[in-house]
Order: C-alpha cells, then structure tokens, then sequence
C-alpha cells in the first residue's frame, strides 16, 4: 500500500521533519533562502494528499485546482490570511492552522528591534567591521535613550502584553490603545495605561504595532499618524506590514518626520520597498518574529500533529473550517 505525499513548501526543524517522514513520503522545496516560486507550489502540490504550507505560501484557487489528489492544506499560520479558505471548504478540503505559539518570541524581537534602532546597533557593528573604532566616549554613534521612556502600544493583546512586561523591565512608561478600554484597576495593576491613539502617538517616544490585520487596520499607521510622532520617536512593527503606510514611512524616515523604525514585516512581504533599504535610520529583518529554536520547533510539530490527526481519519485539532466534516 502506497504511503500518503506530502508536499512541503521550505525546511522546518528537524524533529518535526523527522516525524513527518515517518507519517508519509514528504517532497520537500528544500532551499530555506527562497520562497517557493509560483510555478514551484503548483508542481509541487500536484501529486500531493497533503500541503504543508508556511505563513507566506499563497494558496488559492489555481493551487488547490493543481492538487489533483489534494485532501488537507496544513498551514503554519496562526491565522489562514493567504488561503482561500472558501475555495477549500467548496472542494471538501480542510485547512488546518496553529494556536498562538508565537507570543514570547514575537516580543523578543520587538524589543530586539527596538533596542538595535535605538542604539544603532547595525550602524555600529558595520562601523566596527569596517576597520573604524570611534572610541569608547566619541559622539559618532550616540543614539537613543530607552530607559524612562515612553511605549506606546498599538493593540494590547497577548503579545502586546508581552511587549509591556518587558518594558517594564526597562522602566519605561507605557502607553496603550485597545478596542476595550482598560479600567481603572487593570491600569493599576498592569502598570499601562490606555489612550486614543492621537495621544499615544504625540506622546510616545516609541510607537509599537501589534494590532490584528483587519480591512479596518489596513495603513493604521498612515502619513497623518507618522506626523502626529515626535520628530525624536521610532516606530516599531512586529505585527503584520499591511497596517503601515509603507509609501508613507519611507518618506517619513526620509523627511525626518520621525528618527526611526525596526521593522520585521513588511507590506507586500516578499517584496521590501527599495526606499527602506537604503536608509540607515531603518533596522531590517525578514519576518523572524517566531524564528526562535524552541518556538519553531513547537509549531511545525502542531502541523505534524494536524496531519497525523488527518491520517488517522481524524478530525484535525486546529481546524478553521470544520463544516468540511459535517457534509
């Protein structure tokens, strides 16, 4: 009897990997620098019963027409953002996702980010390497202070919260805005206090974004809100690039109109606006928020646990479209 195929678009840690393979014959786009390209997915997924697919794969309706014999799309997203999950559902096909693992490591990163803007971290370090040592007191690379300053949160859930506790750490004082605004009490006894965004912004010496993508959220942070900063302030965006005016930030970073941004996600993800990388008022990365080696391990092994769960005739734990089973 022939073993399930699976198709996987990029390496994933190999624990997981190694499960997998033993749950099924798993073809793999092996080249963890580069995306799978179009015409790759739609080959790939061609022969498969099952697509493991990570957070950039765009599955539409020409991919899950390519699975001649498709039966499960396992994601590792935590939210199926660029899967047809309608499509899927009219085919009979379930799409599976993950919970939300990646909090403490999305917070990490933002204060990461944060940090290395600040203090110019990347300037430094080329500085360094390019034979140029400054000296211990020189004023070449004085940046910003951190410490006592004020955050400004955009969106308090749970890694927004995250953020916060470790701001804490750095006595910083810190600002929120969130649909519910916080009682008395809660702003009490989580040292963080709620504000309009109007005033977060105007206020804040750094602005982090973790709100939802929603069509309300999209360019939240847009020419008018970039103007509204502290020409002194830097803006930091962990959560997903479409809620800021990319457009508009590069013209900003420019113009001065704000000192500077870390920024992990970007608005037409792969593709990074060429304006940004020539700044050097800008820290870059490529979507690392969850790229911990704990963190990514425990979510390749929840899709591994959706297959299995699949294989076995199963409902799948993490499923976003459970109408499927009830035909």
């Amino acid at each position: 009897m022939s073993r399930p195929r699976v198709y996987l678009t990029q390496p994933i840690p190999p624990g997981a990997l190694a499960r997998l393979c033993e749950l099924a014959e798993v073809e793999m786009h092996d080249d963890p620098l580069r995306i799978a390209s179009r015409d790759e997915l739609l080959a790939g997924v061609r022969d498969a019963e099952v697509l493991f697919c990570l957070l950039h794969d765009r599955v539409d309706e020409d991919v899950l027409a390519s699975g001649r014999r498709l039966r499960l799309v396992a994601s590792m997203a935590i939210v199926p953002a660029n899967i047809d999950v309608a499509a899927a559902t009219a085919r009979g096909i379930p799409v599976t996702v993950i919970p939300p693992l990646v909090t403490e490591a999305t917070a990490d990163i933002t204060m990461a980010l944060l940090l290395a803007v600040a203090r110019r971290v990347v300037e430094a370090d080329r500085v360094l390497r390019s034979g140029v040592f400054p000296g211990a007191q020189s004023t070449y690379l004085v940046g910003a202070t951190v410490h006592g300053k004020t955050l400004g949160i955009v969106g308090l859930g749970a890694i927004g919260q995250a953020v916060a506790r470790r701001a804490r750490g750095f006595g910083m004082r810190i600002l929120c805005l969130k649909r519910r605004r916080l009682s008395p009490a809660e702003e009490q006894e989580s040292g963080v206090r709620w504000a309009p965004l109007d005033d977060l912004l105007r206020q804040s010496d750094f602005v982090s974004v973790h709100a939802s993508q929603t069509p309300q959220t999209h360019h939240l942070i847009g020419e008018r809100e970039l103007r509204l900063m502290k020409p002194t302030a830097y803006l930091i965006n962990t959560s997903r690039g479409p809620l800021v005016d990319e457009e508009a930030l590069v013209r900003a970073l420019r113009e001065g109109w704000i000192a500077g941004a870390g920024l992990d996600v970007y608005e037409h993800e792969p593709g990074v606006s060429p304006g940004l990388l020539d700044l050097p008022n800008a820290v870059l990365t490529p979507h690392i928020g969850s790229a911990d080696r704990d963190t990514r391990e425990r979510i390749a092994g929840v899709v591994v646990d959706n297959i299995a769960a699949y294989l076995r005739g199963e409902r799948p734990p993490n499923i976003v479209n459970p109408e499927v089973y009830a035909r």
